[in-house]
């Protein structure tokens, strides 16, 4: 009886390191994030094709947060921040802001943030989706790639 009283907290020592090993790897597998090539039901766009949409005069929506874009942003873009929590002040992200801001559901946007490692452009873009914005651009490379093709900036 002794015997099986002291291998039972062993057995659970040696299983609960192989659980956090076999976690730990999982984690260090999925690194940190980053943005999906596309996004169904939306039209994923480079640079250059968010250049000719400017061009045109079609609304860029920066989904930083407020001292990112007023360090720099696309001209006329306007912030609506986002965050996970809906509840958090700092969201600006809503579907009546977007709505305001482009006119009518099936009108065109740009969705776009901080590089392909910044979570924002995704959720934006799948948030509006849900709301029934049917004309999205996905721009994953956001402001970085727009600046470093030499187009303008404010």
């Amino acid at each position: 009886m002794r015997r099986a009283g002291r291998a039972l907290p062993r057995w659970i020592a040696v299983f609960g390191v192989l659980v956090a090993l076999v976690v730990g790897n999982v984690a260090a597998a999925q690194g940190p994030y980053r943005a999906p090539a596309a996004i169904p039901g939306t039209q994923t766009i480079e640079a250059s094709e968010a250049w000719a949409l400017f061009r045109e005069g079609v609304p860029f929506v920066d989904t930083r947060l407020r001292a990112d874009f007023e360090a720099g942003r696309v001209p006329e873009a306007r912030n609506l921040t986002i965050m996970r929590d809906l509840d958090d002040e700092r969201n600006r992200f809503t579907r009546e802001s977007l709505l305001e801001f482009i006119g009518e559901l099936d009108a065109p946007v740009v969705m776009y943030c901080n590089e392909r490692d910044c979570w924002r452009t995704e959720a934006a873009t799948r948030r509006a989706l849900g709301w029934g914005f049917t004309n999205l651009y996905y721009f994953p490379g956001g402001f970085p790639e727009w600046i470093r093709s030499g187009y303008p900036f404010e």
